[in-house]
């Protein structure tokens, strides 16, 4: 069991691991180690709580495939066993993520002397303007 927050913990079986190559500068040896790691994560078929599994399909990243699953690309580090603690951690983190409720935001209105302030210098800022026209001989 991989244990997200107290409250939310994810099975391994859940997890799918695949080593790959990682990408970019490395040298001789980038051609033949596999230390990427690819995480791939089903979120409608996970243990989650319905309503985190919601938030983090409406999540707009694209990490989420259409299907509803979640892969991370793992490749920061050098050993396999780094790139797939990095994986877990920023799974946990987005899961983290998507378990917190924002508070909704309260409509107000703005003030009667906020809205004279505005009034006037918008007043003040257009006869700086006029002041500024063409001037006559």
């Amino acid at each position: 069991m991989l244990h997200l927050t107290r409250a939310i913990s994810i099975d391994e079986a859940e997890l799918d691991w695949q080593p790959v190559r990682a990408q970019g500068a490395g040298g001789q040896n980038v051609n033949k180690v596999s230390s990427a790691m690819h995480l791939r994560f089903d979120i409608r078929r996970s243990t989650l709580p319905e309503a985190i599994k919601q938030r983090l399909l409406t999540l707009a990243d694209q990490r989420i495939s259409s299907d509803g699953v979640l892969v991370i690309k793992a490749q920061r580090f050098r050993t396999q066993e780094k790139n797939r603690r990095d994986a877990l951690d920023r799974l946990a983190e987005l899961v983290e993520q998507a378990s917190r409720v924002r508070k909704p935001r309260r409509a107000t209105r703005p003030t009667r002397s906020s809205q004279q302030k505005r009034l006037d210098s918008k007043s003040k800022h257009g006869a700086t303007k006029r002041l500024r026209g063409r001037v006559d001989d």
